[in-house]
């Protein structure tokens, strides 16, 4: 098609949009991110500021802040992989597969985005105690679960599956059975089928949804509270730590703990998107 063509279908469908031009859409899309996401953030850091540099730097340091960092950015990096692991093969099934009840499973992923975390903490709990229904059993195995870091990761593992179920499902849904096929007939075993066929395509989707699942569970607070014991040093979670520090009334404390949590997060989560960048360029190259 002719660029003049081009430029004229083009204006054609913008006339035609029942959305406004694109100075009123991003205007009222700018101001809606600064006054819901960029002024809060930015009050936190402005607050934390107060400190001063050398306060800040022993503030966010503290041995409690740090074992606090170590325990909710190593739990959500495990319970990210899990759901990783876990939410593919979910996907997989929901999208290759038919069977009794698929609709029930299927609707079942989105329960934990509609459930109160609390509810979801006080029902891990009462599962995984000594006394639960499953955790009885597992005690005298020596597995303990609830008020250790391993129900940190059951808890944030239980928020964070949903979002690679939901990122990767649609992408093997829209994969073209017949490449598999093809691929088949020129002699690829079922291994080389999934990592020169499959796992290309569903990859940058698994990426995001894994990132989506690590900032859902480093930002967890209601669902792990009830199972994590809240030991400090061993099972405190930084989102408990600014809670506590916000009922001492010390908010400058808060703020700071905050930024170098929300810093934290940052740097992984550009990291993230950086590696998924570079994979789906090389994707880019090689099509």
């Amino acid at each position: 098609m002719p660029e003049t063509k081009r430029k004229k279908s083009w204006s054609l469908v913008t006339r035609s949009s029942p959305l406004p031009g694109f100075r009123v859409s991003i205007g009222f899309t700018l101001a809606y991110l600064t006054a819901i996401v960029l002024i809060p953030l930015a009050a936190i850091l402005l607050h934390g500021s107060r400190l001063g540099w050398s306060v800040f730097l022993h503030t966010v340091t503290a041995p409690r802040v740090l074992a606090s960092y170590r325990v909710t950015l190593g739990s959500a990096a495990v319970a990210a992989l899990l759901s990783a692991a876990f939410g593919l093969l979910l996907a997989w099934v929901l999208a290759r597969y038919s069977f009794p009840g698929k609709r029930i499973v299927d609707a079942l992923v989105d329960l934990p985005f509609a459930l109160p975390t609390a509810v979801a903490g006080i029902s891990l709990t009462a599962l995984y105690a000594e006394s639960g229904w499953i955790g009885r059993y597992l005690e005298p195995h020596g597995i303990h679960v609830a008020f250790t870091p391993l129900g940190i990761v059951m808890a944030m593992s239980f928020v964070g599956f949903p979002f690679v179920v939901r990122s990767v499902q649609p992408v093997l849904e829209d994969l073209d059975p017949a490449m598999e096929e093809a691929a088949a007939s020129l002699g690829a075993n079922v291994w080389q089928r999934f990592t020169r066929v499959i796992a290309p395509v569903a990859f940058p989707a698994l990426l995001t949804g894994t990132a989506l699942a690590f900032a859902r569970a480093a930002g967890e607070y209601g669902s792990v509270i009830f199972i994590a014991g809240n030991m400090p040093m061993r099972t405190e979670i930084t989102a408990l730590l600014i809670v506590t520090k916000l009922e001492e009334f010390d908010y400058t404390g808060a703020a700071a703990i905050a930024s170098a949590m929300l810093a934290l997060s940052f740097i992984i989560m550009l990291a993230v998107n950086l590696i998924q960048w570079r994979v789906q360029r090389r994707e880019g190259k090689r099509v």
